[in-house]
Formats: structure tokens, C-alpha cells, sequence
């Protein structure tokens, strides 16, 4: 079950714009990108949300919206590396007069045909999988230019009927969480407008084993829409979505710089196999709660921490930091795995006690080195344009720009509106073989 889990949490980070490193978060689904028109636009919409698609995006923007409307939108995701993979989205919205607004999505996230296999890689057949979540929405005015808005949610995913092995049990997971919106179309001035949402704030997500759960993909988004042009006949709206994922996570690491991880129970007694320090602080891999994780994942990368113990090429940490030190035989200035050795007739923390682990990577003092670009580089960038002609045709460009996930895709699109009906098309480009790259969305707009 364990390699199943893990295969699923690489496909559905490489499928977002918001990547967290394998088994930072769980629920990963909810943060893909719904409707053609965001698609189209870099997916940036905080600041924008202003139709049924907005429950998703930021519930405050239903407060400013009347009448109802259905919404819909269909993406065969990760076209380069599945065929049968699909995701659906469905949203609707009503305004109640004197009440405000209420609205909701449902999301389904078809994961297509699976192998099952034993803990020999024997196989046993096929299975499949699927993620959906459903969403409830309300909004009202706090003043005739802002708003506030909820969401309420319930999702569920199927990534196997059994575990594998001692793994016993049904691969599912029920869980629920909330979104709050704020929206003010009069920020600085008439022509900018701030959008604010907090996501994904919940329990954590745990399948089989609740000791391996992991916290929902809670995430911060600024969103900044300026009208550059706002014309009867033509208007420009050039817009920026700034993401903070508030998931603080820890990999093994020294923090009380004794070069071992864990020795101690967390009561402070030497125990080989424990995973805490001396003084009672975990040092094994670990998540902070959400309550401290909307502080500390500011910092986690940068100011937290200490030493950390880095896996080797066979796949898995020591636990003890550093034990090698590093003779640049061949002069290039750069350790190879061949040019370390280990220092056995030093013990930790003596003169001499080597810096580097086995592979030649280093250890010792790699905490000193996180800086503050650390957290600027976790940031996601999504930058966008629309231009609308009347109220009839639409024009899109924009980027999505994640550095840590190495995802910089252009993205186009067009919208047509007829009557009370609306259709949006949405693709992203980027480099060939890349997962999102020739990603085309198609939705559809109701409004009566």
C-alpha cells in the first residue's frame, strides 16, 4: 500500500501548480485548477471570482454576484503521461436577497485502471482509483465593495479496496475542511482589487495507518486584479496570484547538534531506536499541526532546524550527521562519493569528526546554509491578462511560475458569450514531455 500511496502523491503533484515535496500534504486533488478560463490565465483568480466558478477560486466573490448560474468544466489531466486519467468539476450559484449568496462545486478526479501487486511485485490483478470532494459556499457584503465568504467541505479517495501485506484495511480517506474568502474591489484605488483566501484548513488526511496521516494542503493566496483598461467596448484586466502553502515540514535532522538524529525517548532517556534528543525535541521526520504550521511554515526552511541527515544512495538516512570526511583527490573543488572516507578514530563532534555523509554530501553545518530565498523560492507565481471585447469575446494569456517545482508553462485561451451562455477554452504550453504541457481545459457558463 505504501508504494501505491507514494505513486499517486508524485502524480498528483506533478499535476498542480502548487508542488510540495512526496508526502508533504495530503489531498493534493483539491488544489488543481478548476475552469478554462483561470486555465487560460496563468490560474490566477483570487482577485477576479466573479462567476460560479468562484467558489472554488474565493467564495467572497459570490457576494457580488445576482441571479444563478450553473457552471462546468472537463480536462483529460496529465495528457503525456495517461490516457485514461480525467478530472470534472461542477459549480453552481443563487443569490437569496437580503441573505447573500450560496453556492458550491463538486470536484471528480478519475485516476483510471491500476495495477495490484504484492510486496514481491507479484501482480494480483487491477483496481481503480478516484478523488472527489463537495463543496458548499456562502457570501455576503460587508459593504457595497467588499465581502466575505465560506466554504464547507467534504472529500473522499479511493486508491485501493485493500492495503497490501500488514497494511490491512481499505486505501480510502473521508475528511473534511473549510475555505475563507475576502474580497475588496477598492483597494488603493477604484482600479485594484485585493483578494484573500485561506484553503484547505482542516484535520489531518490518513488512510490505513492514522500515525502516517498528513495535513491537508492548507494554502494562503494574495490575489491582485488591475483594471489597466475599462471601456464600454474594451477592457483589460491584468492579474497576479501569489500562493503560501502553510504545511511546515521537517525531514530527519539534528536540532540540538550532538551529529546523531533521535537516541532518546521524549522523556530525554537514551534509547538507540528513539527518535527524540536529548532535551525532548523530535528530530526524526515530522509535520507541525496546523495551528503551528500557519507560523512556523514561514520559517520552516530557513530559520528552523538544524543539521540535516541526508539519504545515501541506498535509499535511506543513518541517522548519525556526517562520520566522512573529504580528500579532493582529483582537484575539481567538487566531493564525489569516491573521495570521502570515514573517520572512525574520531567521535562526534571532535576535531576531525568529518563533515559529509557517505556519498560525499554535506551534513555537518548544511543547517547554517538555509537562507531566507529557501522560503522565497517555495512561493507559486501565477500571472495573467484578459482582454474583453464588449461583454461578447475574450483573449487570455498568462504563466505559472513555481521554481521548487520546476514548472514555467505559458498558458492561452479565449472565451465566447452568447446570451446567457458561456464557453471558455483554456491551454497550457511549456516544454516538451513536461506533465501539464499540452493540458487543454473546456467549461461551459449558465446564467439565468
Amino acid at each position: 500500500m505504501k508504494r501505491i500511496l507514494a505513486l499517486f502523491a508524485l502524480l498528483l503533484i506533478a499535476s498542480t501548480s502548487i508542488v510540495l515535496p512526496q508526502s508533504e500534504a495530503g489531498a493534493i486533488f483539491l488544489l488543481i485548477a478548476p475552469g478554462a478560463r483561470a486555465g487560460g490565465m496563468g490560474e490566477a483568480q483570487v482577485a477576479i471570482a466573479d462567476d460560479a466558478y468562484a467558489s472554488y477560486w474565493n467564495p467572497a466573490g459570490l457576494g457580488f454576484l445576482k441571479g444563478s448560474e450553473f457552471g462546468f468544466m472537463h480536462v483529460n489531466w496529465l495528457p503525456n503521461l495517461a490516457d485514461d486519467i480525467y478530472y470534472e468539476f461542477f459549480a453552481g450559484r443563487h443569490h437569496i436577497p437580503m441573505l447573500g449568496t450560496v453556492g458550491g462545486h463538486l470536484i471528480f478526479l478519475n485516476l483510471g485502471e491500476q495495477i495490484r501487486t504484492d510486496e514481491e511485485n507479484n501482480q494480483l490483478g487491477t483496481f481503480t482509483s478516484y478523488m472527489m470532494a463537495v463543496t458548499g459556499s456562502y457570501s455576503t457584503l460587508l459593504s457595497h465593495k467588499s465581502s466575505i465568504g465560506l466554504n464547507a467541505k467534504v472529500s473522499y479517495q479511493h486508491l485501493a479496496e485493500i492495503g497490501a501485506g500488514a497494511e490491512k484495511g481499505k486505501g480510502t480517506s473521508i475528511d473534511f475542511g473549510f475555505d475563507i474568502g475576502y474580497l475588496n474591489k477598492s483597494f488603493l484605488s477604484d482600479r485594484l482589487t485585493l483578494g484573500l483566501v485561506v484553503s484547505n484548513i482542516g484535520p489531518k488526511v490518513d488512510f490505513i495507518d492514522p500515525a502516517q496521516g498528513d495535513p491537508q494542503p492548507t494554502n494562503l493566496t494574495l490575489g491582485l486584479n488591475f483594471k489597466l483598461i475599462d471601456t464600454e467596448y474594451n477592457k483589460i484586466n491584468i492579474v497576479y496570484d501569489l500562493n503560501k502553502m502553510l504545511v511546515a515540514a521537517y525531514p530527519d535532522m539534528d536540532w540540538d547538534g550532538d551529529y546523531s538524529v533521535g537516541g532518546y525517548d521524549e522523556d530525554g532517556n537514551f534509547t538507540p531506536e528513539g527518535e527524540y534528543n536529548e532535551a525532548g525535541q523530535l528530530e526524526v521526520a515530522h509535520k507541525d499541526p496546523i495551528y503551528l504550521a500557519i507560523f512556523t511554515s514561514w520559517v520552516d526552511d530557513w530559520l528552523l532546524g538544524g543539521d540535516i541527515d541526508i539519504s545515501s544512495s541506498a535509499g535511506e538516512a543513518d541517522r548519525e550527521i556526517g562520520g566522512y570526511e573529504w580528500q579532493d583527490t582529483n582537484g575539481d573543488n567538487i566531493v564525489d562519493a569516491d573521495e570521502v572516507s570515514k573517520t572512525d578514530e574520531f567521535e562526534p563532534g571532535e576535531v576531525g569528526w568529518g563533515k559529509y555523509n557517505a556519498d560525499g554530501k554535506l551534513e555537518v553545518g548544511s543547517g547554517k546554509k538555509r537562507t531566507m530565498m529557501n522560503e522565497i523560492d517555495k512561493l507559486i507565481h501565477n500571472i495573467g491578462f484578459e482582454y474583453w471585447y464588449s461583454s461578447y469575446f475574450a483573449i487570455r494569456g498568462g504563466m505559472i511560475y513555481d521554481k521548487t517545482g520546476k514548472i514555467f508553462n505559458p498558458t492561452f485561451g479565449v472565451g465566447l458569450r452568447f446570451a446567457d451562455y458561456g464557453f471558455d477554452f483554456g491551454y497550457i504550453s511549456g516544454s516538451p514531455g513536461h506533465p501539464l504541457t499540452n493540458t487543454m481545459r473546456f467549461s461551459l457558463n449558465w446564467v439565468f
